[in-house]
């Protein structure tokens, strides 16, 4: 009779790894799915941001336009912190999804099935990932049908669009913390927002921060919405790019090793 194995406690075995990362992948193909049946949210998710573009580039853009240097066109300028903004407003849906499905007692049935608990983080994280993904592309589409165009060439542009899945990631760690934190919904949608708008509209997404008042640049030059579109611009547009980059890059590390323990620990109580 062959010896049975018994895996030591507290030891975790590359079968158990393998399991983990296919029940995440499951729950995220769960999501997609349900997605996928009710195509008006990525509808929604696509509409805002081009709201933003045809407002800004042909409303405010001839106001907004003096204060850049001199040879930038708006539309140059601005696409990148709409790229940002879109990720950014993207992954608050995160939050609403967990406190629905925390409302729902869906993470409860969750719990009564064999499958590791990281699977739900993991995989609504991985399905937002994926629509978010697709949104951003059809933005860069947008912009060009608007005027936008890159100066330093598409591998420039596609380490860009990484460099936005990757702080929609981090971000998305806040959102679901804040999600399973208030475990409704409708409030969750309500204090995602002013967060998004203190990230967002108080940044260099959409002007200079030198347009802004002394103060306010203080807070603009050094914030993660601000430095992302900044990075995102450079890689775009062409000039020094690495310190950029490295910057928004240490924002999205900081953001996941404060924010996804917390959001795992808040899940371990309510799971």
């Amino acid at each position: 009779m062959s010896a049975v194995t018994i895996p030591t406690p507290g030891v975790v075995t590359g079968h158990r790894r393998s399991t983990a990362v296919q029940d995440a992948l499951s729950v995220a193909w769960r999501n997609l799915k349900g997605m996928s049946r009710t195509p008006q949210v990525i509808v929604f998710s696509t509409i805002q941001p081009i709201i933003f573009v045809l407002n800004f580039r042909f409303v405010f853009g001839g106001a907004l336009s003096g204060a850049l240097p001199q040879g930038v066109p708006y539309v140059d300028f601005l696409m990148p912190g709409i790229f940002v903004q879109t990720v950014t407003f993207g992954s608050t849906a995160i939050a609403v999804g967990m406190a629905n499905d925390l409302g729902t007692g869906l993470i409860e049935r969750f719990r009564s099935l064999p499958m590791a608990r990281s699977a739900v983080l993991a995989g609504r994280t991985i399905a937002d990932l994926v629509r978010n993904a697709l949104v951003v592309a059809l933005m860069i589409l947008v912009g060009f049908a608007v005027g936008f165009r890159i100066h330093a060439g598409v591998p420039a542009l596609f380490g860009a669009f990484l460099l936005l899945l990757t702080f929609m990631f981090a971000l998305s760690w806040v959102f679901a913390t804040i999600g399973l934190a208030v475990g409704d919904p409708e409030a969750a949608q309500a204090a995602t927002f002013p967060l998004m708008a203190v990230l967002v509209f108080a940044s260099t997404a959409f002007v200079p921060a030198a347009t802004m008042p002394g103060w306010l640049q203080a807070y603009a030059d050094h914030q993660p919405v601000s430095d992302v579109a900044d990075a995102v611009r450079a890689l775009v547009l062409g000039g020094p790019t690495a310190g950029r980059v490295a910057i928004a890059l240490l924002w999205c590390a900081g953001i996941v090793v404060v924010f996804a323990p917390l959001a795992v620990a808040r899940y371990r109580r309510v799971a």
